[in-house]
């Protein structure tokens, strides 16, 4: 092959060296950019070749980069690093190339941890099957209401190499990764981290659930004060305590019942913490109540009492998880409610896009007409259905597989009225609402968690989240 060895450590001196950006996109563009700004020699290969790709080729080559495009499987010669963007599999025969010749691949997130300065901010990691962008937005929230610099960074909102290469100073970075970016970030070094829950999810990327978790695992590796675990989810428990930390690192637990010592948790409405307290065999401190908490359903508690965990590693108040509780703003589509029409609640979970996410949100209401189904991406409903069948007083299924959730529903809730829409069409979300109203009696909530990807008919789960608000609006006209 051509290609050489060599040992990447720090300091880093690219001048000169060979290496290879996997993708175009989001975050290939960028290292591209900053890896050439710093005197490498940079090929970006990619697997496409439309017109986006050749608009982004062209953006790129008039720097003096080179593009190979259509032609992402071949490792070109004389390349001493591949930095990939997280999407691409394992398994691609460019990494296999690469493995052969002894090159180390590092994604999005090892660059900008390689690159970031000796004084740069130190790092607040959040990972998990559902929940990580909510809890990381609250953790920021949390660490500006306490008066620190920082950025909901990593899977969201900054991107990372624009956050430690950047000319904003940050004291803090509360930074969202997803298994994809683990799996390439073996450097990366929290100064403390959480892995809210896990379940099946990504599998046809990482080949099972045991590499999945192992990757979200990478996360706890050589944290130095806290590893943040679910109490509920022993699967979590058990990352931490395969995890190689730091002289002094506490593993710290959140629960929604009440918390141990070294938890944080809920006592008569009240979030306290029995982890980050002078004594915490005796004492608790009082950080808010769950009415400080938007929305207040369980899984959402959860949430919060992950991004309070880890803002008291990082010596935050407990005033200040209070207010930054008070001031977060969930996004749009994460059980967001639209309307009360008729004296019915509906609420717009389309972010709801796998059976784990559709049980925490089907478990925050008590009388439920749920709207479900799309593309269920190798997932199986009977878990899901049998745990939420007393909730439900009603099911209206739309999308392709949604077959998967009728048969589920025929085994452990047979008795529920289902309507099944045989249309994947956009236009039957609102013939869905409609059903929905039709079942749905005072008091109720008509909730869309679909456990199901979007794209059978929409193109991603905001639109179908809109496609659902606004036929609640002319519901309700």
């Amino acid at each position: 092959m051509g290609s050489r060895k060599v040992t990447f450590s720090e300091p880093l001196d690219w001048q000169g060296r060979h290496v290879t950006v996997a993708g175009l996109g989001v975050s290939g563009i960028p290292a591209a950019k900053v890896l050439h700004a710093r005197g490498a020699n940079v090929t970006v290969v990619n697997d496409g070749d439309d017109a986006r790709a050749r608009e982004q080729a062209a953006e790129l080559e008039a720097l003096g980069i080179t593009v190979r495009l259509g032609d992402g499987a071949t490792l070109p010669e004389g390349t001493e690093l591949v930095v990939t963007a997280p999407g691409w599999k394992p398994d691609k025969p460019l990494f296999a190339a690469a493995r052969a010749a002894g090159l180390e691949i590092w994604g999005d997130v090892e660059l900008a941890w390689r690159l970031r300065g000796p004084d740069s901010a130190p790092w607040l990691a959040i990972t998990g099957t559902n929940g990580k962008t909510t809890t990381t937005q609250m953790l920021a929230s949390i660490l500006k209401a306490a008066g620190l610099r920082t950025a909901a960074v990593g899977n969201i909102g900054v991107s990372l190499l624009d956050a430690v290469l950047g000319d904003e100073q940050y004291d803090v970075l509360a930074v969202e990764l997803s298994s994809y970016q683990l799996h390439w970030a073996p450097s990366l070094r929290a100064h403390s981290a959480a892995v809210l829950n896990l379940a099946p999810d990504h599998l046809d990327w990482h080949g099972s659930m045991e590499a999945y978790a192992a990757d979200k695992g990478r996360v706890y590796e050589g944290n130095r004060v806290a590893c943040v675990y679910n109490v509920a989810d022993k699967a979590t428990e058990d990352l931490v305590r395969a995890a190689d930390v730091e002289e002094g690192c506490r593993a710290v637990g959140f629960t929604l019942g009440t918390p141990g010592p070294s938890q944080l948790g809920v006592v008569e409405g009240i979030l306290v913490d029995r982890a980050f307290v002078e004594d915490r065999h005796k004492n608790a401190q009082e950080l808010a109540e769950i009415s400080d908490v938007n929305p207040p359903a369980p899984h959402n508690i959860a949430n919060a009492l992950a991004a309070a965990a880890l803002a008291r590693a990082f010596g935050v108040p407990a005033g200040a998880v209070r207010d930054g509780l008070r001031d977060f703003t969930p996004d749009a589509h994460r059980i967001a409610h639209v309307a009360d029409v008729a004296a019915v609640a509906y609420v717009d979970d389309s972010k709801a896009t796998n059976t784990h996410a559709a049980e925490a949100s089907l478990a925050a209401y008590e009388s439920i007409v749920w709207i479900a189904g799309g593309l269920a991406k190798g997932a199986t409903f009977d878990e899901l259905v049998a745990k939420s069948a007393k909730r439900l007083r009603g099911v209206v299924l739309i999308g392709q597989d949604r077959a998967l959730i009728r048969e589920a529903l025929a085994r452990h809730a047979p008795e529920v009225p289902v309507v099944d829409l045989d249309r994947t069409d956009t236009g039957a979300m609102l013939a869905a609402v409609q059903e929905a109203s039709r079942l749905a009696v005072a008091g109720d909530t008509v909730l869309l968690a679909p456990a199901c990807a979007s794209m059978d008919m929409f193109a991603n789960y905001n639109q179908r989240g809109d496609a659902f608000a606004e036929a609640v609006r002319e519901l309700g006209s």
